[in-house]
Order: C-alpha cells, then structure tokens, then sequence
C-alpha cells in the first residue's frame, strides 16, 4: 500500500463531560470518507494525544481503524518519549489493523541524532508495517535534518515522512538525501510542496473542510491550474488553524460547521472570542458555516 494525497490529522471528539466520544468518532471518520480524503492519522498533535489516557488511545486507534473498514489507510500516532512505550504502542496499532504509525521524536529529552537512530530504527524493527516520521521542530525540542532523514530512510519500514518545518526547500532536500527511499508528506503549506516533490499533505484544515484539501492535492498533482486557485482559497483557514492555539481552534471551527468535537482538554483552554470572531468570517467566506 502506498500512501498519498490529503491525509487528515483527526481530532479526538470529546463529549459535554469531557470524555472520548466514540460514537462521534465513527460519524466524523464516515463523513471524512465521504468527503474524499484519501486517509486519515488519529492520535497525532491534533489528536491531543498526549491528554489520552493509554486506554483512550487504544480505544480511539481501534475506532478509527474498524469504522474505515480499509476504505482509507489510517496511520496511528504512536509517539511516546520512552522508546519501549513508543514500540509498545506501535505494536499494539498494527495488531488492531492499523496500515501504518506516525512518530514524533521523543519530545522532552531533545535527543541527539544517535539517540534518534537508535529510537526511531528500534520501532521500526519491531514492526512489518510502515513508519511515518513527523517533523516538527515547533513542539518537539528536535529539527529532523535532511541527512538524518536520509540515513534513517535505509532503515527497513521507515518510508514516509511529514516535514511541518515550515520550509518549503526542505521538501528538496529530503528527496536528494533519501535517494527515492522516502515519501514526503507536508505539515505546512500543501501546495507549494507538492511542487517541490511532496506526494502528500498531512492536513489539519480537513477536519473541517476535507473536501477542499483533498481536490487542493487532485487538482495540483494533475496538473491544472486549479488547484492553485484551490490553495489560494484554502490558505487563510490553514493559516488561521496554525500557531499555539492549533488545536483549539480546530475544534472551534469544527463546531462552527456543524461537526462539533468538544472542547480541548486542559491545560488547553477554549479559543478566544476575538479569535473565534475571525474565524467565523474565514468560514462564512468559504461557505462552510452551517445553518443556524
């Protein structure tokens, strides 16, 4: 199984309580199916998996994979800062069906390029499906360099990685340093990557509009002008889902269009009024509010 195109990076639903919704969970992963995204990555930074508890987290893997019913991969956030936990998990995503795991570096310790080789190379050998590496110099203390990437992409079963380094010209150089070994998956700014050679989008705006991500990435890679014009449309909802409110604000859009999620989970609070203000504005434009 190859991965690419729009992949979504779900929310974790939580209900008025506070605690997993299940059951809006299987209706967000039908309608996100329906809506053509081309796969789907629970349990990642949006996922707020680091406020799950382990139970949670299994339960929201299963949920995810078994509602698809393999109509989409589904990639299993299975990041942890201990290297047997970060195994353990990812051991436990496969044997529950998942097609593949996404891992963060281990995100407290700010681990030396040694000490990545080992963690991720340990995981990967544990496993018979593919790794996804996740890049993201912002949250984990760690800046994956292109030479590392390049090493690590010898590794058997470390295939695909998500570059959210906010540099469009790393996508160039992590092609050059992996030597065809190694997929690329933007975190940042979809369209200008796959211009550079990104075959994916790991997508936080598709939770609320994962029909307009995933024809971003049709009409790019297929050459039409159109999807240009697509992003351009797009970029003010990707921007404003960004920054150190990413996950509460995705939920309060996600409200706005009719697919309400809960709120964060604390030390998360609510977004802003004023935030929420413009955000309301960015989807009346986009034509996504629902109806009072």
């Amino acid at each position: 199984m190859t991965f690419r195109g729009s992949y979504t990076v779900c929310v974790t639903p939580f209900d008025a309580d506070g605690c997993v919704d299940l059951v809006a969970l299987r209706s967000y992963v039908d309608w996100q199916i329906a809506e053509g995204v081309h796969g789907l990555i629970p349990l990642g930074s949006t996922g707020e998996f680091l406020s799950l508890t382990r139970e949670e987290r299994a339960a929201v893997a299963e949920t995810v994979i078994v509602q698809a019913a393999g109509r989409v991969p589904v990639l299993i956030g299975t990041a942890a800062e201990w290297t047997d936990e970060a195994v353990s998990l990812s051991r436990e995503a496969e044997d529950l069906g998942a097609d593949g795991v996404m891992l963060v570096p281990p995100y407290y310790s700010s681990p030396t390029e040694a000490e990545l080789g080992v963690h991720f190379t340990r995981v990967a050998e544990a496993l018979s499906i593919p790794v996804m590496l996740y890049n993201n110099p912002f949250t984990a203390n760690v800046d994956l360099s292109a030479s590392l990437v390049g090493r690590l992409s010898e590794v058997d079963n470390i295939s695909y990685i998500k570059d959210t380094s906010k540099n469009v010209h790393r996508v160039t150089e992590l092609l050059e340093a992996c030597k065809g070994r190694m997929t690329v998956f933007a975190g940042y700014y979809p369209w200008e990557s796959y211009l550079a050679g990104a075959e994916g989008y790991s997508s936080v705006m598709a939770n609320i509009a994962p029909k307009l991500s995933a024809e971003t990435f049709e009409r790019t890679v297929d050459g039409s002008a159109e999807g240009r014009a697509l992003y351009l449309r797009s970029l003010p909802l990707i921007n404003a889902l960004a920054g150190d409110l990413y996950v509460s604000a995705t939920k309060a859009a996600m409200a706005m269009v009719g697919r309400p999620a809960g709120e964060p989970r604390p030390p998360r609070l609510p977004l802003p009024e004023g935030r929420r203000t413009e955000l309301r504005t960015i989807l009346g434009n986009l034509g996504l509010l629902a109806e009072a």
